[in-house]
């Protein structure tokens, strides 16, 4: 472990082990989605990495998919109707629940990830999915920047953080907005007040389609409606998975020459990570590695 930082720095055993596990929620999400008739798309990374290198990129330490926005509030209730709850969790923030994300994530429960944000959250703490929305995209400037306005006050009030590397202005902003509402269950509600605002363009009646739940960059991008008309399946790790079918013009939009390999110091893992046990469930650590207060 990293003295200085107190994150781990995974080998590349480590790396591949977690992609393993990674992997395990994937083919038991597709086969979920598949059964229940919910569109999804791997995408970021792993879209790049089923085109780029047949499987994860090597230095890649999860998976993420993209769903349109009605499939993606169906994935909540039905998974906890059907699926397996005893080894993959479909978490989110509610009313009761404070996960410390602005999107979904599924989680194995047989493992153990211990992340700087959640280490003090009485939540599954495994290797996990996340899961980001895909929303209509308003014509005309005006409607187009008030949106994204409700989706930065989404993401400030669901997450109840202030970002801290998005720039002193972004930073100023979200302290002020934090401080005015000090209260966190009338975060939540101006939280879903604001979420109910930047999704009401159903995806149908739109000519575009953005992403608002995966942070300031990347809700700023507006893809073609066809982009995510329908899924196609490429090879992935040896499974075939479902990637959006205008996948290049995606790609382009969101990452540029995503063919290229980075230069060999961004090839690294992007994720904090704390602790990480791939073997054992997190329930046996509860008190020992997170919710202690203190140090790992």
């Amino acid at each position: 472990m990293d003295k200085r930082t107190q994150y781990l720095s995974l080998s590349e055993e480590e790396i591949r082990g977690l992609q393993l596990k990674s992997l395990e929620i994937a083919k038991y999400f597709k086969n979920f989605c598949e059964e229940n008739n919910l569109l999804f798309y791997l995408c970021g990374g792993g879209c790049i990495g089923a085109l780029r290198h047949k499987g994860f990129i090597p230095w890649d330490d999860d998976i993420d998919v993209f769903m349109p926005r009605k499939d993606y509030e169906k994935l909540y209730v039905l998974w906890n109707e059907k699926a397996d709850k005893k080894r993959f969790s479909c978490l989110k923030t509610t009313d009761t629940v404070f996960m410390g994300n602005i999107f979904t994530t599924i989680v194995n429960n047989n493992t153990t990830v211990i992340r700087p944000h959640q280490r003090n959250l009485d939540i599954p703490q495994g290797v996990c999915m996340d899961i980001f929305p895909l929303d209509g995209c308003p014509s005309g400037k005006i409607r187009r920047k008030i949106q994204k306005f409700w989706a930065l006050i989404y993401s400030l009030y669901m997450a109840q953080i202030v970002p801290e590397n998005h720039g002193k202005l972004t930073y100023l902003i979200g302290k002020i907005f934090l401080g005015l509402v000090p209260n966190k269950n009338m975060r939540y509600k101006f939280a879903k007040y604001a979420q109910k605002q930047m999704s009401k363009y159903p995806i149908e009646s739109c000519e575009k389609i953005t992403e608002l739940c995966a942070g300031p960059h990347y809700m700023q991008n507006e893809y073609p409606k066809e982009v995510f008309k329908s899924a196609i399946y490429k090879e992935f790790e040896k499974e075939m998975m479902p990637i959006p079918i205008g996948y290049d013009k995606y790609l382009k939009i969101a990452f540029g020459d995503y063919m290229t390999l980075p230069p060999k110091e961004q090839r690294i893992p992007h994720h904090d990570i704390l602790f990480m046990d791939l073997n054992k469930s997190y329930k046996e650590y509860k008190g020992i590695k997170y919710l202690t207060e203190g140090k790992i």
